[in-house]
């Protein structure tokens, strides 16, 4: 079996404490990461983890260390794959910083681990490893919506459905947070054209994180779903093997494929971590 080694991302990039959120959002957004470690800079070593979910999570906190998860569940460059895979599915870390003799060498995510869901060759039908939530929204919903039933379902993305039902695109988070964030849309309709003097400016960052968490207090317009969605999505059939839908996934850097029937109705959503799975014998 593969090692985490040979799937890492080597020498990842880090955010140091003492630091900020704007720091974080920046690195996050110019090299489209969801997740950092989180290095002393002092002497470079590990002291935590920060992700996009733990800025979410606290809207009014700028200060690196308090936003930042310590301690975080770490793994070697020599353990097998299935060990990455069975602490992504026990717990709810999706990002593993890799550290040798106690030295920061990579960072290791469900999405690196499909290349050896694809070489194992697993399959078995993607219908038989989804466990994940599935949330459709509605394309002509507000953003506003979107972003809310985002938060209460707890889920990455949603498929987006027309008035007949029919898949037409879909929404994750991370397409609202860079559209927001990256063009603007979102926050100069709700809060003025931010970013023209300073795209980086405190002020513009802060109220794109209460975009998402204090939406009721903002004057959001009733920009709809099908405006920020991707059109068209690719998507898997039911009986689509887990290797050939982890080949899609890493191919095209997705991190969940809406799955259908042989009528191309929406069934449910898989996730990079459903498909991972199968590593360690556990879904997740």
């Amino acid at each position: 079996m593969m090692t985490v080694g040979e799937v890492m991302t080597a020498n990842p990039i880090v955010v140091q404490v003492p630091g900020s959120r704007n720091e974080v959002l920046q690195l996050m957004v110019k090299h489209n990461l969801t997740g950092l470690p989180v290095v002393k800079r002092s002497d470079g070593s590990l002291t935590g983890l920060i992700t996009r979910q733990d800025m979410f999570n606290k809207p009014d906190e700028d200060q690196l260390a308090m936003l930042m998860r310590r301690n975080p569940p770490t793994i070697g460059p020599k353990d097998p794959v299935r060990e990455a895979a069975r602490i992504f599915c026990t717990g709810s870390a999706r990002h593993l910083p890799v550290v040798d003799k106690n030295r920061l060498v990579g960072i290791v995510t469900p999405t690196d681990l499909l290349e050896a869901v694809e070489k194992g060759g697993y399959q078995m039908p993607v219908e038989d490893v989804v466990k994940s939530t599935c949330v459709p929204v509605y394309e002509d919903s507000p953003l506003v919506v979107a972003l809310v039933t985002l938060k209460v379902s707890k889920v990455t993305a949603m498929p987006v459905l027309d008035e007949k039902g029919r898949l037409v695109g879909i929404l994750t988070d991370r397409d609202i947070f860079n559209n927001t964030l990256i063009n603007d849309r979102v926050a100069r309709s709700s809060q003025g054209p931010a970013l023209e003097e300073d795209e980086w400016t405190w002020e513009s960052l802060h109220n794109v994180m209460k975009l998402w968490y204090e939406v009721s207090r903002l004057e959001l317009p009733g920009v709809p779903v099908k405006d920020i969605m991707v059109h068209n999505p690719t998507t898997v059939f039911r009986k689509t093997t887990v290797a050939e839908a982890a080949r899609t996934m890493r191919k095209n850097d997705f991190g969940q494929l809406p799955v259908r029937d042989s009528k191309d109705n929406l069934l449910a959503m898989i996730y990079d971590l459903d498909i991972v799975s199968v590593l360690s014998g556990e879904k997740s």
